[in-house]
């Protein structure tokens, strides 16, 4: 009954963080769960960011490995997979941190080639990653599976469709998979942040303007970090969270639980 994770081993994807202010969910996540005492397997595209979140973790004399891997390439999945149990002989955690914004547009002008591209790599990639992981879990006794989502993908008002179709497919598919495993020890959960500020967000073109925006658009009106997102993730994966599963979990500052800031409703 504890978030102590030690002799636990996890793997994260997305694992990496670009250049910039802040901290990216995935790294944010994993420093936390070697902070909890887990082992990571740390995937990322970007072989050098993820090697930098290694170099983090085993700063503070934790234990991880760092691989380059393209989570939409089913082979790449279970080589993930076999690192974690070729080096530690076990699997309790997955992360599916990746996630893009995906190509622009509405169901009018979006391009079917983009869209498929999406699609693959915000949800098809989870899929593969549970695919290979669930038996690992399963020879290991049980384990956790987070699922990256979106506030995005619980309402409506995005510019674009792509976006929040797949985030709220991954809502969706971590309730099937809750179901689905659960006979196996397994639990299955989602976090939706919300307007959380990361690098990748930063590489995006955030003026201070829009920046402050978002700031305001939940009832907190404190900005979230990558660290709001990691603490929630390893809270799901540890024992304290024993009797969560098919959860989808806003961190947002509340943004989703009212339908207008308190100064709107006049």
């Amino acid at each position: 009954m504890a978030e102590n994770l030690a002799g636990k081993v996890a793997i994260v994807t997305g694992a990496g963080s670009r250049p910039g202010e802040g901290v990216g969910n995935g790294r944010a996540t994993a420093i936390l769960l070697a902070r909890a005492g887990a082992r990571l397997v740390l995937a990322d595209a970007m072989e050098d960011w993820a090697k930098d979140t290694q170099r983090m973790i085993e700063a503070e004399d934790g234990e991880a490995l760092a691989i380059a891997a393209d989570v939409t390439q089913p082979g790449q999945c279970r080589a993930i997979v076999e690192a974690a149990t070729g080096r530690w002989g076990r699997l309790d955690v997955l992360v599916n941190n990746v996630g893009i914004g995906g190509p622009k547009g509405t169901a009018e002008d979006v391009d079917p080639d983009e869209w498929a591209r999406g699609l693959l790599v915000n949800v098809t990639s989870m899929m593969l990653m549970a695919k290979y992981a669930v038996p690992a879990m399963r020879a290991s006794g049980g384990g956790s599976i987070v699922n990256i989502g979106s506030v995005a993908g619980l309402r409506g008002g995005h510019p674009n469709l792509l976006y929040p179709t797949s985030k709220g497919a991954v809502v969706n598919m971590t309730r099937a998979m809750a179901v689905h495993h659960a006979a196996d020890g397994i639990r299955v959960n989602c976090i939706c942040p919300g307007m959380v500020y990361t690098p990748m967000v930063q590489a995006g073109g955030m003026t201070p303007a829009k920046r402050e925006a978002r700031r305001k658009r939940s009832i907190l009106q404190v900005e979230g970090t990558g660290w709001d997102v990691g603490a929630a993730v390893t809270f799901l994966c540890g024992g304290n969270a024993r009797w969560m599963t098919g959860a989808i979990v806003p961190v947002d500052a509340g943004a989703t639980a009212i339908a207008a800031l308190p100064d709107e409703m006049v």
